[in-house]
């Protein structure tokens, strides 16, 4: 069994920075449907392409490849008056920008710092890890999930 198209895909992974250094070890499997649906970064799924239950995967991430190049633009020192009253560092607040999340880096009397770049933004990670399980989906069962995805 391979993993192709409309396959629901169990992985094991762990993402890690080009000097080695784990940043994210999914303690649970990752459970994605595959097929160009945006569920994994787009060079992972490629690249996992025709494997098989038991195979091992390690591959590199260039920053475009995984969350994006670092936007000094999503950077910005907001007045504490345009901001929710019970801001507090490390706080995750919606921004102007559709999907972008913006985190609350430094707070002074007066303003905040926030950041809305994902925190791995501009770093050059290494997905490595396993097949876990295949499941071949009908088309019936591919138009469901996705159905529901784009309700929640």
């Amino acid at each position: 069994m391979k993993i192709q198209k409309n396959a629901m895909v169990s992985i094991s992974m762990t993402l890690k920075d080009e000097n080695g250094n784990i940043i994210e070890n999914n303690d649970q499997e990752i459970i994605y449907l595959h097929g160009g649906y945006g569920h994994l970064f787009t060079k992972l799924e490629e690249a996992l392409e025709g494997r098989s239950i038991g195979d091992a995967f390690n591959i590199n991430l260039s920053p475009v490849e995984a969350f994006g190049e670092f936007n000094e633009e999503l950077v910005s020192k907001e007045l504490l008056s345009d901001l929710p009253e019970d801001l507090e560092v490390g706080m995750e607040l919606d921004g102007e920008v559709e999907g972008v999340i913006f985190s609350v880096l430094e707070m002074d009397e007066t303003h905040a710092l926030v950041d809305g770049n994902h925190p791995y933004a501009g770093f050059s990670l290494v997905a490595e890890g396993k097949v876990l399980e295949i499941e071949y989906l009908d088309d019936e069962t591919v138009t469901q999930i996705l159905e529901d995805e784009h309700q929640h």
